[in-house]
């Protein structure tokens, strides 16, 4: 193989940045999948891949520098052979020479190339060069869940059929939320490597009159004027179950309760609150409340510091 360097088009200075950046170069306009019709360009592009090989290498390089190692990475010949030596049968591509047991990963810089692994769709380079690829698994299937708001909040488990049939009941995770994805390992379509995955979109479906605030659970909680105006205890509904909630007495519409750990259950294992806004449900045509009312003087101006 000719001089490593002067295959990538570099100085013998070149950093390691240099290195890549020439081999990425190259490896883009030399790609087989590119250059079906051009078998000169897959030739250049396994002598690229595997100059960048030896001096992707930080050892090899600098063997091969000393005079160590010839740029096929072969110990130097004594008798002149050294770099640039052809090898029986005119040198070609070896598969150590790219992706073996004791070359260099390049996948990385193909990922970045081509948006996919070293060879694309149906094998590319891989499959004539360098490591064989695994048979491909089968295509993941999509499923969309729809899950009740109390049971995402409590993290009820929720039972889903498959495609083939089949059920399975799913624990929802801590931190669940509309379009949160779980996985389910070889529940997807078969292939010849083997089957793909089941992908579960969570929908979590809105309550009629709970809603969600980050990982708290609020409420609009109905009271009657006595409640309001005495205070005592009243009975509130929760995303288990109901619990009793202590007003204080002379609370006004809009005064928020909170009642902890009855919301949604964060990742780090503790859970939100509940918050409920007390609303003072006032009785229509009640003649008694009316004519009290007009005959009391109590109450003030509410609005008075709005300058009203």
């Amino acid at each position: 193989m000719a001089d490593p360097y002067s295959t990538l088009g570099v100085a013998r200075s070149a950093t390691e940045a240099d290195i890549k950046k020439a081999y990425r170069k190259l490896a883009k306009e030399l790609h087989p999948d590119r250059n079906q019709d051009n078998p000169k360009a897959a030739e250049k592009f396994s002598q690229v891949t595997a100059a960048y090989d030896l001096l992707s290498d930080k050892d090899k390089r600098a063997r091969f520098d000393r005079g160590e190692i010839d740029a096929d990475g072969n110990p130097a010949s004594p008798f002149g052979a050294g770099f640039g030596g052809a090898r029986p049968g005119g040198g070609g591509f070896r598969s150590q020479d790219f992706g073996g047991a004791e070359g260099v990963d390049v996948s990385d810089i193909f990922e970045g190339l081509f948006g996919g692994r070293a060879g694309g769709p149906g094998g590319g380079f891989a499959g004539g060069f360098g490591r064989r690829q695994p048979p491909p698994k089968g295509a993941n299937t999509a499923y969309r869940l729809r899950v009740p708001f109390v049971d995402a909040a409590a993290c009820a488990p929720q039972r889903i059929t498959l495609a083939d049939g089949k059920t399975i009941d799913l624990k929802l995770p801590a931190g669940v939320e509309t379009g949160t994805q779980m996985r389910l390992p070889g529940k997807g379509e078969q292939g010849p490597g083997g089957p793909g995955d089941a992908i579960v979109t969570i929908d979590i479906q809105p309550h009629r009159f709970f809603t969600r605030d980050g990982d708290d659970v609020r409420l609009n909680l109905p009271i009657t004027l006595t409640e309001a105006v005495k205070g005592g205890p009243v009975k509130v509904p929760t995303v288990e179950k109901p619990v009793m909630l202590t007003v204080p007495t002379g609370s006004s519409s809009g005064r928020t309760l909170r009642l902890k750990g009855k919301g949604f259950h964060r990742k780090d294992g503790t859970r939100g609150d509940q918050l409920v806004t007390l609303m003072v449900d006032l009785p229509a045509g009640d003649t008694a409340l009316a004519s009290f009312v007009e005959g009391w003087s109590g109450g003030g101006n509410p609005r008075a510091d709005m300058g009203v």
